[in-house]
């Protein structure tokens, strides 16, 4: 496995690849399970397969979480080589915003609701950053996990508008024996904590009214910001602690 940092490096060698199929994961780092998945699935559908780790500054709206946020790097490299990756690509800031972010990308309606009411401006720094990604690695697929499904329709919905030439490929959320999503995060829950988040899923599958579900995980502890359905789906964000869990099922 060969890593990359510089971008001329990264396009240098994704011409040596010429027409050959390129499939492309984008990551956070502190890689789990959940990441190898999409990895292995890269690897069993194309002839080579990229891994980009960059902990994206612009779609944190808060500096707190992005400081917190775990980069176990020499971690992260074996993993995704033992998944099968051929190349991880280690951009900088200065090389993906050359700009300081004066341009970025902005969808006007579904980036609104849900996450995008919570998290204001996260759904611009997550457009724009992979907007730069793909046209970095210009891969012919690229892999995103379910467990983020509002991150996953924007990006389709970007990728079809401005007429990028990638496919989506959606991946299932992959999850703990107890129903847990895997997250990069579940590694800052308390052992009390870790004990009861599993809840968030259960209420998902099992209730179907949000506010018996809000008040559910209301009483055990957790602060939730919503519970909706949309998108065929029914998906929830709540705290715990001081982690953000997110997770969704299908209706």
């Amino acid at each position: 496995m060969k890593r990359i940092t510089a971008l001329q490096e990264m396009r240098a060698y994704r011409r040596l690849f010429g027409g050959e199929s390129v499939g492309f994961v984008p990551t956070m780092g502190a890689l789990h399970e959940g990441h190898a998945s999409l990895i292995r699935r890269a690897r069993l559908e194309n002839q080579h397969v990229v891994v980009s780790i960059y902990v994206n500054p612009t779609q944190f709206n808060n500096a707190d979480d992005l400081a917190k946020y775990p980069r176990p790097i020499e971690k992260d490299l074996e993993l995704a080589d033992e998944a099968g990756a051929d190349v991880v690509w280690t951009p900088e800031y200065d090389e993906l915003y050359p700009d300081a972010y004066r341009y970025k990308v902005t969808e006007s309606e579904v980036s609104k609701t849900l996450e995008g009411e919570f998290r204001p401006g996260h759904f611009d720094g997550m457009l724009s950053v992979v907007l730069k990604l793909l046209n970095g690695a210009q891969p012919t697929r690229a892999y995103f996990g379910e467990k983020d499904w509002q991150q996953l329709s924007l990006v389709r919905g970007m990728v079809e508008a401005l007429l990028v030439p990638t496919e989506i490929v959606p991946v299932a959320t992959l999850r703990e024996a107890d129903g847990l999503a895997m997250s990069s995060r579940n590694v800052r829950l308390s052992d009390a904590e870790r004990k009861i988040a599993p809840l968030l899923h259960q209420v998902l599958t099992q209730v179907d009214d949000p506010a018996r579900g809000t008040q559910i995980l209301t009483e055990k502890g957790f602060r939730v910001e919503y519970i909706r359905e949309w998108d065929g789906r029914r998906l929830a964000a709540a705290w715990l602690g001081n982690v953000r869990l997110i997770d969704n099922v299908e209706i």
